[in-house]
């Protein structure tokens, strides 16, 4: 199975490395909807990815879509990277009102450009550029890291996390994003007034480290495709689902074909 040629939360169809993983022993049911997403989808390891750029591309993504962050990716690249060119060093010499007119596709550029500024002026400071950051990532800590990253101002636990995904390779990394938070309290996986830290920690401790990489990217695909938001593929009945015989359908009222978030139907 293909993986989507679109961006899924910073990762692309060249990172990475197809794989195959071994179904599960059955105790865990985190691990069944993964094993479960892994007959619909590619099942693949990520990693390999430029760290800095990865941080910038996922920076990028924050709040909007693949489709209007992408070509502020590649706009920025264009006007900032280059072959030989240190993308952070640039980047922190970038005149911000430059800067944001070239990402402005993304959505909220003002604030992103002065983000993307100021996180380059610290690893050019830091890690002396691009070049020491991606060493950093791939070799340190992965502790460190992500508390390195988490204290770049601009910088959440999803954007940490997929930077320790796509650049560094780390098993055992699950980012959540708006689908996985979802799904994952839905499905029961989580409480249904988890937190986004609740339900990383709750994923991450259920789901072996190899597969958490594939988990993400599965889990949002799963989510454009059959359960989302608002309009859970569920509602057209039990073999409209291919997760619905392991899925709690937290929120989900099947007769009255009501759905709420997960959170405010634990609250009845």
């Amino acid at each position: 199975m293909d993986e989507p040629a679109e961006n899924i939360s910073g990762g692309d169809a060249a990172a990475g490395r197809f794989t195959e993983f071994e179904p599960g022993d059955g105790t865990s049911r985190a691990e069944a909807v993964v094993d479960r997403l892994g007959e619909l989808y590619w099942q693949k390891a990520y990693g390999g990815r430029d760290a800095f750029e990865c941080l910038v591309r996922t920076i990028l993504s924050q709040n909007t879509s693949d489709k209007a962050s992408q070509p502020a990716h590649d706009a920025l690249v264009e006007r900032y990277g280059g072959e030989d060119v240190d993308l952070a060093e640039s980047l922190a010499n970038a005149h911000q009102d430059e800067l944001a007119e070239t990402i402005s596709s993304a959505g909220l550029y003002n604030q992103k450009s002065e983000t993307l500024i100021r996180i380059a002026a610290r690893v050019c400071e830091e890690y002396g550029g691009e070049d020491g950051f991606d060493e950093f990532v791939r070799t340190g800590d992965p502790d460190e890291v992500r508390e390195a990253l988490l204290d770049m101002k601009g910088v959440g636990p999803k954007t940490a996390d997929c930077v320790l995904l796509f650049a560094g390779g780390r098993d055992g990394v699950f980012p959540v994003d708006t689908h996985v938070h979802r799904i994952a309290r839905r499905l029961g996986l989580a409480a249904p007034d988890a937190d986004h830290e609740d339900v990383r920690e709750a994923l991450e401790a259920e789901v072996p480290g190899e597969k958490c990489g594939f988990g993400h990217t599965a889990m949002i695909q799963f989510g454009r495709e059959y359960c989302s938001a608002r309009e859970p593929a569920c509602l057209d009945g039990p073999e409209a689902c291919p997760l619905y015989d392991i899925c709690d359908r937290v929120g989900v009222d099947e007769v009255g074909e009501d759905v709420v978030d997960p959170a405010d139907a634990a609250g009845d």
